[in-house]
């Protein structure tokens, strides 16, 4: 059966005729594919508004697209959050100097994991790494994929994250295991508040 990539993101397949009335059309009521969440417009407004997920964590939630969850949350009329609003619901506590770990980097930090060893340096000057950060800053339009915010408007740099842990040494430079990551959304992804792994598969931390 031929598959199509639909405008929402989702790849579909040319509907079966026994869903068709004799216009071409779905029967009323009737619909080939499994019911997403995200199709209803209740769910959607309780996960992103009332819940305050993010698009990229609601499409991890029902596999698919982020994109495919902006499309939803237009077709749903449901405002889709400015860059302030979007930063300013992220679950980190408190900010600044009232952050018991402001300013706490490398060895100061429950993260760290002993810093940048060899390996990785001698990787990270590799031509294959080199075109794999090339390919992924382009697919991700220079834009953290968690707070949607592009470089030109961060007050911190873009880094790329390993979704599979680098110790994975045959997916260390696979574009699929990369994510475009603001500097603050990387560590939040690496801290213990981040209880959905969002972006983490494996043994990675």
């Amino acid at each position: 059966m031929p598959r199509r990539q639909s405008r929402e993101g989702e790849f579909s397949f040319k509907q079966p005729k026994r869903f068709q009335s004799a216009n071409g059309k779905f029967k009323k009521g009737s619909h080939w594919r499994e019911k997403k969440p995200h199709w209803d417009r209740e769910w959607m407004v309780e996960e992103y508004v009332n819940k305050k997920k993010s698009a990229s964590e609601i499409a991890l939630i029902v596999g698919v697209t982020e994109n495919a969850i902006h499309f939803w949350l237009h077709k749903h009329g449901i405002p889709r959050r400015t860059v302030s609003e979007a930063r300013s619901v992220k679950h980190w506590g408190a900010e600044g100097e009232a952050n018991p770990m402001f300013g706490k980097k490398g060895a100061l930090s429950p993260n760290w994991r002993g810093g940048i060893t060899p390996e990785r340096i001698a990787f990270y000057a590799t031509i294959e790494w080199r075109r794999a950060k090339r390919k992924v800053r382009k697919r991700d339009n220079l834009t953290c994929q968690i707070c949607n915010t592009h470089r030109d408007q961060l007050k911190c740099k873009l880094e790329i994250h390993h979704i599979e842990s680098f110790s994975v040494v045959e997916k260390r430079a696979d574009v699929d295991n990369l994510v475009l990551l603001c500097e603050e959304c990387h560590d939040f992804v690496h801290s213990r508040q981040n209880i959905a792994r969002i972006y983490l598969l494996g043994d990675n931390k």
